[in-house]
């Protein structure tokens, strides 16, 4: 709320348009921002100045979302190689994608107001919504400032900080019903243990029988789920643990299993 205010008062709640360079106060604001205090604040000045603010584009955040860019590439790439030790080549390169496109970085710079610093020229700082290209493009400049003003682990864990949740969820949209793979990683990872699944009951004729399967990982159990056979229930069980868990979006869409 103090943050909704401060921005206000320096007016950047309205119109972005600006032919001054931005004010120290607005400089804190943006730090505050993106959680990132600068040594260097003329590095954060460059990444928060759009090209249509300048007589000369080498003056503007242009290079610093070129470098940035790559820095984001290289960052959410070794993630990646980390995270998913048995996917190939294609199947990492589909997910790298989703995460860095620009209408996702565009939404994480709206997210932490990153968007309402940015210093844009006559005319594009009367719109309600600044483009995607502009918002995308003055996050991977404050990831370029962060890499020259504090080296590579700090624009590192910048990337990782703001970018860690999609990670899975951009593999749950890749990976489609293969839910249990998804379920086996952030289990392995990040509660320490591997999952096991009970059949906990079945019905229905030898022909067509139905089987409830539940998720147990450690010592916490979670909901069960029927399926047309142990596989599909298996696969059901796990997309409702990963909606449990928060790593897959509330609005993924149920499987739907042929009987």
């Amino acid at each position: 709320m103090a943050q909704k205010k401060a921005l206000s008062l320096l007016g950047l709640r309205g119109s972005r348009e600006s032919n001054m360079a931005p004010s120290e106060s607005m400089l804190d604001l943006c730090q505050q921002a993106i959680g990132y205090k600068f040594n260097n604040l003329d590095l954060l000045r460059e990444a928060i100045t759009h090209a249509s603010t300048t007589s000369d584009r080498v003056e503007s955040n242009e290079r610093l979302e070129f470098l940035g860019d790559a820095i984001l590439g290289s960052v959410v790439c070794h993630e990646l190689f980390i995270r998913f030790p048995n996917y190939l080549e294609g199947e990492l390169t589909k997910i790298k994608s989703m995460i860095v496109s620009r209408r996702t970085c565009a939404r994480i710079a709206n997210k932490i107001s990153l968007s309402k610093f940015l210093q844009v020229g006559k005319g594009m700082g009367l719109q309600s919504e600044l483009p995607n290209s502009c918002s995308a493009g003055a996050l991977e400049a404050v990831i370029g400032a962060i890499f020259i003003d504090g080296g590579n682990e700090a624009a590192r864990e910048f990337i990782l900080c703001q970018f860690d949740s999609l990670f899975e969820k951009a593999d749950a949209r890749h990976s489609q019903e293969n839910y249990k793979s998804i379920l086996q990683q952030h289990a392995q990872r990040v509660m320490e243990c591997t999952p096991v699944y009970e059949v906990l009951d079945e019905k229905g004729p030898d022909h067509s029988k139905c089987f409830e399967v539940g998720v147990v990982i450690g010592k916490r159990r979670f909901a069960s789920a029927w399926g047309p056979s142990k596989k599909d229930a298996e696969q059901l069980s796990a997309f409702h643990t990963l909606l449990e868990l928060d790593v897959i979006p509330s609005d993924t869409p149920v499987p739907q299993f042929s009987q």
